[in-house]
């Protein structure tokens, strides 16, 4: 397996480039897959476009803010992910697309409680 980036951002970006390319195929799986695969679309790729604007954020509170909709848009999308494995439409293949989820949940969630104790 490739070694992982050491920057957020590109893991973010890279993860969001894997739901693209994994929403292609559930639209080979018929109009239900077509139907959950809308929401994983935006969720997973806003997760990096969120923490990306926060960089240019009018201020430290908007900043996290920013990062903390990061947080909540990775959650949606690994919450989706479990409903497409659990139905079916995914199988074990796609686990490393949750485990990345899971991953960058872990490290956003780091990054807020570190900024917070500041």
């Amino acid at each position: 397996m490739p070694k992982k980036p050491y920057d957020v951002r590109e893991r973010l970006l890279l993860f969001g480039c894997t739901v693209v390319r994994l929403v292609q195929y559930l639209h080979t799986r018929g109009p239900v897959a077509v139907e959950l695969s809308g929401q994983l679309l935006r969720c997973g790729t806003s997760a990096g476009a969120n923490y990306e604007e926060a960089d240019s954020a009018s201020s430290e509170r908007d900043r996290w803010a920013k990062r903390k909709i990061t947080l909540r848009e990775l959650k949606e999308t690994r919450f989706r992910l479990r409903i497409l494995r659990k139905t079916g439409f995914l199988a074990q293949i796609h686990d490393p697309v949750l485990i990345e989820a899971e991953e960058l949940m872990k490290i956003v969630a780091a990054i807020i409680r570190r900024s917070e104790g500041k």
